[in-house]
């Protein structure tokens, strides 16, 4: 359903022969950046992870957008508000989970109005898609859940991490930022030939972006218990900030979910193949 907030704008036009199509859709004051790599089948949305961004992940390996096809599936790639291409307002409300959640129930009622949605996510797009599917379990047929961030025990110290780089951006926006690029790489890439992007968010958004993340956490576990969907649970090893104690938490609340542990980034690289496979073999 396409409420009176939504505006879309499609520069490209319709999918044609191979061309992504890229957008952008005004959602609550934010104009949501997209990029939809075409097919027929069911909406798959990749929802990426905190100061990232669409592209970013896909130079990452975790898009695959010819996988998606290939398993006959319409892959729909976002930027969340405030990051990557899509515009945001200095405010942390806009960036808790619960209102990104808003944004992608919003953006499957515009590109698939009458059938459920896949999605896939990473770290916060999983958190963002854990709260939608709490919220409207019927939208979706079913996830993938990248990288679970801290959750419940574990989430104030990161949440406290958060505040302290905010307020460290707010002083000196630059030496911040380079805090962040240098922060340390878990052990599971540390010998990987993979990219350290700086962060994909405007430095005037990314202390409203960073408090917003740090006060908010995974949905309660009796709501998590209700969702009967089936997930499929993909951690990587070595990660404070993704500790593979929330991918087995979640795995076991969750009634219809398989978890798979990556213990090296060469196995992380096989991700995107194994959503689609989980996706195509579910409708």
């Amino acid at each position: 359903m396409r409420s009176d907030n939504i505006r879309i704008h499609c520069p490209v036009g319709a999918y044609r022969g191979g061309m992504a199509e890229s957008g952008t859709i005004t959602i609550d004051g934010a104009a949501l950046a997209y990029t939809d790599h075409g097919g027929e089948g069911p909406v798959v949305f990749h929802a990426h992870g905190l100061s990232s961004c669409s592209a970013n992940e896909q130079v990452a390996g975790l898009i695959d957008a010819d996988a998606m096809r290939d398993a006959g599936l319409r892959l729909i790639a976002y930027d969340a508000r405030g990051h990557g291409d899509s515009s945001g307002r200095p405010d942390p409300a806009d960036y808790t989970w619960d209102n990104l959640a808003d944004d992608l129930l919003a953006l499957a009622d515009v590109f698939s109005p009458e059938a459920p949605v896949h999605a896939v996510g990473v770290s916060m797009g999983t958190a963002t898609i854990l709260h939608a599917l709490t919220r409207r379990p019927e939208r979706f047929r079913s996830v993938v859940l990248g990288a679970p961030p801290t959750a419940w025990a574990t989430r104030a110290a990161q949440a406290a991490v958060y505040g302290e780089l905010a307020a460290a951006i707010e002083v000196d926006a630059a030496a911040a930022a380079s805090m962040m690029e240098s922060m340390p790489v878990p052990e599971i890439f540390a010998d990987a030939d993979r990219p350290d992007p700086a962060p994909a968010v405007d430095p005037r958004l990314l202390p409203a972006v960073l408090r917003g993340a740090g006060a908010s956490d995974l949905p309660e576990p009796r709501a998590l218990a209700a969702v009967t969907l089936p997930v499929l649970l993909l951690a990587w090893d070595t990660d404070p900030g993704h500790p593979v104690s929330t991918t087995e938490r979640l795995a076991e609340l969750l009634p219809d979910a398989d978890a798979h542990i990556s213990r090296t980034a060469a196995d992380v690289g096989t991700w995107p193949g194994r959503a689609a496979e989980f996706f195509a073999t579910r409708g």
